[in-house]
């Protein structure tokens, strides 16, 4: 007998079920991608919010050290804008040294005792000694959600250009957090004015005009502002109800976790038709609005929210999908939406104006 062996054919994958498997790939993966990017945001977010928590309870630290939270920045402020020679001033805001902002003096309180040893807080920021330590990267002060960048910037005048100070030019660590100045806001025109006009009421846009010889304090009504030192008895509002610290990505505008150097400017990344560069205060610090005496076209106080499309160099702004992280003074953090009641906005923002805050309007 014979045996014949027999051999069976290899069926190979036509065409068309290799394109079904494809699509079904395709569709699979359009399915689970949008899942993972909003796994990466949450843990992104969570990430923030833990940031500013701990921002939060450094500032409470330092408060239990010297009975007052850090000042906003320092500066030898005068009320005629004289300063001895040796000072650097800016004679139309009338900042100067040393400059050092609220955050470097939450440093000693947050673990980064590297950079704190490094810097002489007796020195201006600007002082070349002070150089290396000031571009150091604290990855507390950075969100990881902000596209921007966390590098050093360089310090710009108000023509956008490098500013040069004894023939160097300036750089700053970058943060992605600023503290609060509050309602009313006093920057470029704070320094040879001898009046300003704020708002003594948001409800009715009513608004009064006061002495301030330069004196930023005079028109501030959050915590934080030119030479500050607000303890937790002045926050009349309660520190539940006051909001400290918030964002402020790199994508809109370069912020510094350092200070401020007298001259220099903030300018925006992208232009809109109601943003523009803003004095160097705004290199730390931010407003809610009303600022002076600005209303809109139907004669209501400008108000900035978090996210706000005039994009302002001096607002909140963050790059999580549908709003942006605070820290309340009592340490606490707060997710706020784009579509906050603006009102509730500002009186969150200032500390002692006797609000009753209705968080379900948040």
């Amino acid at each position: 007998m014979i045996l014949r062996k027999r051999f069976r054919s290899k069926r190979a994958f036509t065409l068309v079920e290799l394109l079904v498997v494809i699509a079904i790939i395709g569709v699979l993966v359009g399915l689970l991608l949008p899942a993972v990017q909003a796994a990466r945001e949450a843990a992104r977010r969570m990430s923030c919010s833990n940031n500013l928590r701990q921002v939060g309870l450094a500032a409470q630290n330092y408060h239990s050290a010297f009975k007052q939270f850090p000042a906003g920045y320092q500066s030898f402020a005068t009320r005629d804008g004289s300063a001895p020679p040796t000072v650097r001033m800016d004679p139309i805001t009338w900042d100067a040294g040393p400059g050092w902002g609220w955050a470097a003096g939450l440093l000693p309180f947050a673990e980064a005792t590297s950079v704190t040893d490094a810097i002489r807080f007796d020195r201006p920021i600007w002082d070349p000694i002070n150089q290396a330590a000031i571009e150091s990267a604290v990855p507390m002060f950075l969100c990881p959600s902000t596209t921007g960048g966390d590098d050093a910037f360089t310090v710009q005048d108000a023509a956008g250009q490098p500013l040069v100070i004894d023939g160097q030019t300036i750089r700053l660590g970058r943060t992605h957090y600023v503290a609060s100045h509050g309602q009313e806001s006093c920057w470029g025109e704070c320094g040879a004015a001898a009046t300003g006009e704020v708002f003594t009421n948001i409800y009715t846009s009513a608004t009064q005009i006061i002495p301030i010889n330069g004196d930023a304090g005079q028109v501030a009504d959050g915590p934080f502002f030119r030479n500050s030192r607000t303890r937790m008895r002045d926050i009349l509002d309660g520190t539940t109800n006051t909001i400290f610290f918030g964002e402020h990505s790199s994508a809109l505008s370069d912020k510094t976790w350092v200070g401020v150097v007298p001259s220099a400017s903030t300018h925006p990344r992208f232009e809109s038709p109601e943003n523009g560069s803003d004095a160097a205060a705004t290199l730390t610090l931010v407003h809610a609005g009303p600022s002076g005496g600005e209303l809109d076209i139907t004669g209501n106080p400008i108000i900035h929210p978090i996210n706000f499309p005039t994009y302002h160099v001096g607002q909140m702004f963050s790059e999580h999908p549908g709003g942006g992280m605070v820290a309340m003074g009592d340490g606490s953090v707060r997710f706020v939406t784009n579509f906050v009641d603006l009102i509730l906005w500002a009186e969150m923002s200032s500390m002692n104006e006797g609000e009753v805050i209705d968080w379900e309007r948040l």
